[in-house]
């Protein structure tokens, strides 16, 4: 059926049987007796013919507009499908939120790479922002990284874990040790990490996200805003996994809540939904079998 789906849709866009045989390189006649075993197969007429013109029909119309979007996906699935046999021309790129860590990250390109050795992996790191743009302009095929906006139907959207929101402070500072809302802390500047280019969107997140009202103190490393914090000149968000980063000798880590909420980050793999494959897909699922 996919080729006579060809042969209806030649027609109709030259509106001529003539010329979508000359285009088909196929006789006139073949042509016209594709289309009646088509129409024959669907049980509805495509076409209503009057001479030598013709009308499309609704359901010829209907047909005609979903016969295009069937064909492209055929057309993708062949070429996928090809590059699964010849799997030494493919490479899968996909990108890690460097805040994060790499250990699961890193099980999941090994146990891909055992998998299927002759796929190149070439991997990018960044900020949620530098992530999200090299998705959307193509640059990388799976991003694994943590949710910013609401979940889009444009994306493919695999939840991976998720963890509680915590602010690192002074030791010294007398504050409650289990909780501490992040209203409580408008009087201490907001420790950043991060660059120059993605400050405007970070601040942006944590004002309107997270509730942040204190000013902001940039810093280029958890180092540089551990030593921020030694010194009592501000607080750094952070979340249970990254914890470990810091010295507990030298900070104190407490959940951070908002009212009577806690707050918690959500951590997804994203790819765009139309570009889908099989080595993408498989990708994701290894990475949610680590966090499982």
């Amino acid at each position: 059926m996919f080729q006579q789906m060809q042969y209806f849709i030649a027609i109709v866009n030259n509106h001529s049987f003539t010329q979508a045989a000359v285009d088909c390189h196929i006789s006139q006649s073949a042509i016209s007796q594709q289309m009646k075993e088509l129409e024959s197969q669907l049980g509805v007429k495509l076409l209503n013919r009057k001479g030598r013109s013709f009308e499309v029909t609704e359901a010829g119309q209907y047909f005609y507009s979903h016969s295009q979007d069937i064909l492209v996906d055929v057309d993708q699935l062949i070429k996928k499908t090809i590059k699964i046999e010849k799997n030494d021309e493919v490479e899968l790129r996909v990108g890690y939120l460097r805040s994060f860590g790499t250990a699961e990250f890193l099980q999941t390109v090994s146990k891909f790479t055992q998998e299927f050795p002759k796929v190149k992996i070439k991997i990018s790191s960044g900020t949620h922002e530098e992530l999200y743009e090299l998705l959307q302009t193509g640059k990388i095929d799976l991003n694994f990284s943590d949710q910013r906006r609401a979940l889009s139907n444009e994306y493919q959207n695999e939840f991976l874990t998720a963890s509680e929101f915590m602010v690192a402070v002074n030791n010294s500072l007398p504050v409650e040790a289990q909780k501490i809302d992040v209203a409580d802390l408008v009087d201490i500047p907001c420790i950043l990490i991060i660059d120059g280019n993605q400050q405007v969107s970070e601040k942006e997140y944590y004002r309107n996200v997270l509730g942040v009202k204190s000013e902001f103190v940039i810093a280029k490393s958890y180092d540089e805003a551990q030593m921020l914090i030694a010194s009592n000149q501000g607080y750094l968000i952070i979340n249970q996994r990254m914890r470990t980063q810091l010295d507990k000798d030298i900070v104190k880590m407490i959940s951070l809540v908002k009212g009577d909420r806690k707050l918690i980050q959500n951590y997804y793999a994203y790819w765009q939904a139309n570009n889908s494959g099989y080595y993408i897909e498989t990708f994701a699922e290894l990475l949610k079998q680590t966090f499982a």
